[in-house]
């Protein structure tokens, strides 16, 4: 029996939802988590690069390899499990190993990445971390271990998922370049919501990290763009007077095309921001935070140090769309006003035009007059030589023969020039 036809995509994208499954844990253990990222252009850079600097980790452990073009990777390598990803503008590693170092977040942790391996990525570290997972111990030793593991003023920590598991970090990069985080697993606590937990963590750094891109650059733009403010309000405030429109249509031109380029070029990155933004705020809410001890949740860390950052990122992207707009303005308004100042000097032209031309047909008219008399004057002495002998034998004076043949000479002259000049007119 004949079936229905699939899209050709039906099966691929069905199965996508499924590709990246998350880590299975039992405490001890640990974690060691890189990201990747290329320094300009992320977004377009060659993921052959990052594909083949996968492989070359691969190789060194004899592990198998993904299917050419895949974007994720999951399997063993030596005696840690590997977990691979490509995101648009970024790849990450995390290394998963049994047990924790005697020392807590000891950097050796970090060796599993060869560090010759490291020196030959494809871009620039966006982020790192070491993330400790033990089981839970009196809430005296807690407080303690956090003590001593983490920066008491920049500390967040949390019970989360219906407190299943108490997770804790500082947010700062330690001497060995890493961000540390530790996660106390309550008894009878599922692999897979273990695996959950540090990969939400593992997330909520990167996006993190992501986002903070687009506070660097809003900072870049903040300089020029007071500048670029300040010459916009001046042009503004000089299209009431009376000085050069053209000359200041050009420099409204000019700052509206600066203005375009600096939103070509920051366009992608604060979209990408608000979108790692977004994320982080979302991998923070599934993991229903409980207060710790008096402690401030992860929530509450992003409230006070990551959300103003956001809202200078928002700020920024605000005021460059608003300065672009009032230059758009500013510059239609002034274009109208050079056109209105251009029809006024059309009009005047044509003025002028139409006097000359009256000029003109005044002076054609005169000289047309003053050529009836030439004419009628050569034609006259022409017809008085013509008919001179007749006028002698008729015993007629020449004088008498001219002033006789001067008033048909002159009409007949007459009624050709406004002949031609009907002929012409038409």
């Amino acid at each position: 029996m004949p079936q229905m036809p699939d899209h050709p995509l039906r099966y691929a994208l069905a199965n996508e939802l499924h590709a990246r499954p998350f880590p299975s844990l039992k405490a001890p253990c640990f974690a060691a988590y890189v990201a990747v990222k290329r320094e300009h252009d992320a977004a377009g850079r060659d993921r052959e690069a990052d594909r083949m600097h996968l492989l070359a980790l691969l190789d060194r452990h004899g592990a198998p390899h993904p299917q050419p073009g895949a974007t994720h990777y999951s399997g063993k390598v030596g005696r840690y499990q590997l977990k691979w990803e490509s995101h648009t503008e970024f790849v990450t590693y995390t290394l998963f190993g049994d047990g924790v170092t005697a020392r807590a977040f000891d950097p050796a942790a970090f060796d599993a990445f060869p560090e010759d391996w490291l020196a030959e990525a494809p871009g620039v570290r966006v982020t790192s971390a070491l993330i400790r997972v033990e089981e839970q111990r009196e809430e005296v030793d807690l407080r303690a271990r956090l003590s001593e593991w983490f920066v008491p003023e920049s500390l967040a920590a949390s019970w989360v998922l219906d407190r299943e598991a108490l997770v804790a970090g500082d947010f700062r990069i330690d001497q060995a370049g890493h961000m540390r985080f530790a996660v106390f697993t309550a008894p009878g606590i599922g692999k897979r919501r273990v695996g959950r937990i540090v990969q939400r963590i593992c997330e909520i750094e990167t996006y993190k990290s992501m986002s903070m891109l687009g506070l660097a650059r809003a900072r870049s733009l903040s300089g020029r763009l007071g500048e670029v403010d300040g010459e916009l309000c001046r042009l503004v405030g000089a299209m009431g007077g009376q000085g050069a429109a053209d000359t200041t249509l050009d420099a409204l031109l000019s700052i509206s095309a600066e203005l375009e380029d600096l939103m070509a070029r920051s366009s992608f990155r604060f979209g990408a921001t608000g979108a790692y933004e977004a994320i982080v705020n979302q991998r923070i809410d599934v993991l229903r935070e409980e207060r710790f001890g008096g402690r401030q949740t992860f929530a509450e860390f992003m409230t006070r140090r990551f959300d103003p950052a956001m809202r200078t990122v928002k700020a920024a992207e605000r005021q460059l769309a608003s300065m672009s707009e009032r230059a758009k303005r500013a510059g239609d308004l002034l274009r109208t006003r050079v056109d209105v100042e251009r029809s006024a000097q059309n009009q005047a032209l044509l003025e002028s035009m139409d006097r000359r031309a009256d000029l003109a047909l005044r002076l054609q008219q005169t000289v047309e007059g003053l050529s009836v008399v030439a004419i009628s004057y050569y034609a006259l002495n022409l017809a008085s030589y013509f008919l001179y002998p007749a006028a002698k034998l008729a015993g007629v004076s020449k004088e008498i023969m001219t002033a006789g043949l001067t008033v048909p000479v002159v009409a007949l002259v007459w009624l050709m020039v406004r002949r031609i000049r009907k002929s012409m007119g038409h």
